[in-house]
């Protein structure tokens, strides 16, 4: 389980003095001021979770991670992942965690990709029947087959990004953090790492801190959302009810047997009519689309129809202007 209880992260930032020789003064200057990255907040994650953790750029998203994981000190407030405080236990915590900074790596860039995982295997000292089973398991349904004699210098990002996601489970952590994991990543990549960390939960029951601005991967991957902003919890729960709270207007699609003149239907909005095809936009707490789809049915052949549900980057988007 990770604990997160009135977490702060501040950091000093200099001041910077203009004018001449403002440079030569800078340095001699102890003069700064303080930034809150993270700024008091609290939350849990059980085990066998995935999490979505979004935000703005800048909302403290990543400092979170880098404290959960021991790369950072916080400033204040207490964090336990597995009941181990990250910082001050970082060899014990480096063992159940795997981390997934989605700019960064850590293969070595200029070696085929298995030398870089035998490398793991000894820093982490992986058990030999761990390290092959996982390793039998991991390649095919990631699809590394045709990169794993290849130096990662030479992959695409889709093909680095799996191979880093597979280092970090090599060792069995209990608990993974993916920070931008799919960010510039191809869709066929995409759909792989989206699959293949939905499996691993299930499997092993991996819990997963997942930050992202594709909020494809929110969806595909995640039952619960934390939303940040500038360092602030705006948001804990579950992606449903965010949904039904901040995505009101729904959208059905009624493609009609011929053609018919624009109308209107009670409750309903027509937002755009294309050959046979037109949009109604709704209220969720006016009207329903089973309701809709009777009234225009009952006076129009209907050939087909389709539900649109909000978008979530629009939810979100509407979550902070609430604020």
């Amino acid at each position: 389980m990770i604990e997160v209880n009135h977490l702060v992260k501040e950091f000093k930032i200099p001041m910077q003095k203009k004018g001449r020789f403002a440079t030569v003064r800078n340095l001699f200057s102890g003069e700064h001021t303080i930034k809150r990255a993270v700024d008091d907040i609290t939350f849990s994650v059980d085990d066998g979770e995935i999490v979505g953790f979004i935000g703005k750029n800048g909302a403290g998203k990543s400092t979170t991670i880098k404290m959960l994981s021991g790369i950072l000190q916080p400033t204040s407030g207490n964090v336990t992942v597995g009941g181990i405080k990250p910082f001050e236990q970082r060899m014990e915590n480096a063992k159940q965690i795997g981390v997934v900074f989605g700019q960064k790596t850590q293969l070595w860039w200029d070696v085929p990709l298995i030398e870089s995982y035998r490398l793991l295997r000894e820093i982490y000292k992986i058990d030999n029947g761990t390290y092959h089973k996982n390793l039998e398991r991991y390649i095919p349904m990631l699809g590394l087959e045709e990169v794993i004699n290849k130096p990662v210098r030479q992959m695409s990002l889709g093909q680095r990004v799996k191979s880093d996601i597979c280092a970090a489970l090599l060792h069995d952590p209990k608990i993974l953090f993916l920070d931008e994991p799919t960010i510039g990543v191809d869709v066929v990549s995409k759909k792989y790492l989206h699959d293949f960390i939905s499996e691993i939960n299930r499997e092993k029951g991996t819990t997963v801190l997942l930050t992202t601005h594709d909020m494809g991967d929110i969806e595909k991957l995640c039952s619960r959302v934390v939303v940040i902003d500038s360092g602030h919890l705006m948001y804990d729960g579950d992606l449903e009810s965010m949904v039904q709270k901040f995505g009101v207007i729904r959208s059905l699609m009624i493609e009609f047997e011929e053609p018919v003149a624009d109308f209107q239907v009670k409750n309903a909005k027509l937002t755009k009519s294309e050959g046979n095809r037109k949009w109604f936009s709704f209220h969720r707490s006016e009207a329903t689309p089973i309701g809709l789809i009777r009234s225009i049915g009952d006076k129009y052949p209907v050939h087909d129809i389709e539900i649109i549900e909000p978008d979530i980057e629009e939810i979100v988007r509407k979550l902070y202007e609430s604020k």
